[in-house]
Order: C-alpha cells, then sequence, then structure tokens
C-alpha cells in the first residue's frame, strides 16, 4: 500500500514587509507587493502564472507499506519559482527569479515511518545593489529566499510536517497535506535578510535560518485586517520592543490592534497563555467588557502593530470575534 502526503510553502511580499528607503520602488510603482495568498490552493502554476508568489515549496512524498512496515520511500515534489513584474514609466516588464536546486535529504526511515526534508528557493528577480555583511562587503545580485521543509509519513497514515528553516524574508505561508493554510512564519526581517542571506549564508552553503512559526488567524480576522489597512483612514503603527508590552491586564483600552509582524504572548494572572502570529486581531474583550484589558500583551520578539479606535469596528464584527476566540486576548 502507498500512502502519500505533501506540504507547502508559498513566499510573498506583505504591504507592510517593507519600512524605510527600500519601499521606494514599490511606492512610485517599479516593485509591487502582493495581495495574500489565498486560503486554499486550488490551482499551484496558475497562481505562479498570475505573478501571485515570489517562491513556492511543495515537498510531496511517499511510502511503501506492507505488513505495517516501511517497505519504500520517495519524493514527489520540488520548488516552484515565480516572476517579479517591474513598470518603468508606461512600460512593464516581467523578470524571472533565478531557482537554485533542490536539497532533499535522504528519508529517514524507521520500521513505521520516513521523515522527508526538502529546501526550494533562490535569487529574487531584480538585482539588489547593496552593502553586506560578509566579503566582499558589496554585492548586486538579490539575496537568497528560501524555505525547508519537513513531512513525516506514518505506516498508520498519520502525517506530520515542520518548517526546520526559511530565509528572514519575505512572509512565507505553509499549507497542509489538503493544500489549506496551517501555519504562517512569525518574522519579516528585512535589514537581516539584505545583510546576509546570499552565497555560503543559506542553505545552499550550509547554513540555514531557525524558522518562527504561528498557527494561522481566523477567517474574521483576515476580513478585519483589510478593513483595518486599507477601509479608510491610515491606522496609527506602533512597534514593540522585544519583552515589552503592548497593553496590561487591568488597563483602560478602547484600542483595537491588528498585529503586522512578530509574536506577541498572551498571559493572564502572570501565566503565559498562548503565543500569536501576524495577522491576529486583538483588544476586542476590553471594547466589549466595560473598557478594561482582560489580559497582557508582551512582545516575544520585535513586534510592529496596527492601533484603530474601536468606534472603527462594527459592534457586531467585535462580538463575532470574541466568539471565536479560544483566549482572553485584552
Amino acid at each position: 500500500m502507498r500512502v502519500e502526503s505533501s506540504v507547502t510553502s508559498i513566499s510573498w511580499i506583505p504591504s507592510e514587509a517593507i519600512a524605510g528607503m527600500t519601499k521606494m520602488p514599490f511606492e512610485i510603482g517599479m516593485a509591487h507587493y502582493d495581495p495574500p495568498p489565498p486560503d486554499v490552493i486550488e490551482d499551484l502554476e496558475a497562481l505562479r502564472l498570475a505573478d501571485r508568489f515570489r517562491f513556492a515549496n511543495r515537498l510531496s512524498a511517499w511510502i511503501e507499506v506492507e505488513n505495517g512496515r516501511v517497505v519504500g520511500s520517495g519524493y514527489s515534489g520540488s520548488g516552484h519559482i515565480g516572476s517579479t513584474t517591474v513598470s518603468f514609466g508606461v512600460g512593464k516588464a516581467t523578470v524571472a527569479a533565478v531557482s537554485l536546486p533542490d536539497r532533499q535529504a535522504a528519508p529517514e526511515v524507521s520500521e513505521t515511518s520516513a521523515r522527508f526534508v526538502q529546501t526550494a528557493g533562490g535569487k529574487t528577480g531584480m538585482p539588489m545593489p547593496r552593502r553586506v555583511k560578509y566579503p566582499p562587503f558589496i554585492q548586486v545580485s538579490a539575496p537568497l529566499a528560501w524555505t525547508t521543509l519537513a513531512l513525516t509519513i506514518h505506516a498508520d497514515g498519520r502525517v506530520e510536517h515542520e518548517v526546520p528553516g526559511a530565509s528572514p524574508f519575505p512572509r512565507h505561508w505553509i499549507y497542509d497535506a489538503d493544500d489549506r493554510l496551517a501555519l504562517k512564519t512569525g518574522i519579516i526581517d528585512f535589514k537581516t535578510w539584505a545583510l546576509e542571506a546570499f552565497g555560503e549564508h543559506s542553505p545552499w552553503g550550509d547554513e540555514d535560518s531557525p524558522a518562527l512559526v504561528t498557527a494561522v488567524e481566523t477567517a474574521l480576522e483576515r476580513e478585519l485586517s483589510h478593513q483595518i489597512m486599507r477601509g479608510g483612514a491610515a491606522p496609527k503603527i506602533s512597534t514593540v520592543a522585544k519583552g515589552e508590552t503592548l497593553v496590561n491586564q487591568g488597563d483602560a483600552g478602547n484600542e483595537l490592534f491588528l498585529l503586522l509582524d512578530g509574536v506577541l504572548s498572551v498571559e493572564v494572572d502572570g501565566e503565559k497563555l498562548v503565543d500569536l502570529g501576524p495577522g491576529v486581531v486583538l483588544g476586542e474583550r476590553a471594547l466589549l467588557e466595560g473598557g478594561t484589558r482582560t489580559s497582557t500583551l508582551r512582545a516575544v520578539t520585535k513586534c510592529r502593530v496596527a492601533v484603530v479606535g474601536g468606534d472603527d469596528i462594527e459592534p457586531s464584527k467585535l462580538a463575532e470575534l470574541a466568539g471565536g476566540h479560544r483566549r482572553e486576548d485584552g
């Protein structure tokens, strides 16, 4: 009997990913941000042709099982390279990214399971002249972007997936065997990526970067995030340093928060309940329950947060948001 499964990552550039002077090509229309990928991948090749992602890594694998034991195994997936559309005045040009060879580790096989590890990625489409941290200290070609995915297939049909590593830029979304969004990387670090992600300082030089992944937000949170970022007046953007608090339990508050980048922990009575990643909307309980924060929100990493007044969101949406959260969230 053959058991097959997969895990897929899509790497893309959200509008909040870049700050400072680096935003200029995006702001004047030469380069473009990417719209969020879908919650479910219907056709990965169609997304690539539509310029919806920079890279994708589909790790597909299989095992052969006889009498409950694994007797064979192999890979069947690969990386998928995207492109970059660049505008010059009234014209446009599409520049293909440059893929590097997929790295597929030999399967780690036991009697009852096999674990597969695959790295895929390459250079983004446009040159990027910059100073870098290592010799030759000046680079012209674009940094490398990648994900390293792991997939364990068990003889009884169970499947587990992991993200052992990923480049610190851009954003990486992870999809399960049903092609449904399951995880997200929690941090975008453009500066570190531009300074370090090239040559030997990548999986192709035997150096990976650990990935911090978090669970995905709800569909309602995705709807509200679009409303907060594009629905009217621009929200206030705040930065919270690692270890600092966004709000403290017991404080008064009438604002709602959208986590743009980084990881926040939720603490109640000094006990940590959960870590939350980009896309979550926080703070609705205080708006619904008398204006007092019901938890402390602490930055596990440096965080960027969009802040809006509670009056900007319909009360019914706040109530629905609170009902869908299985946690205290300020």
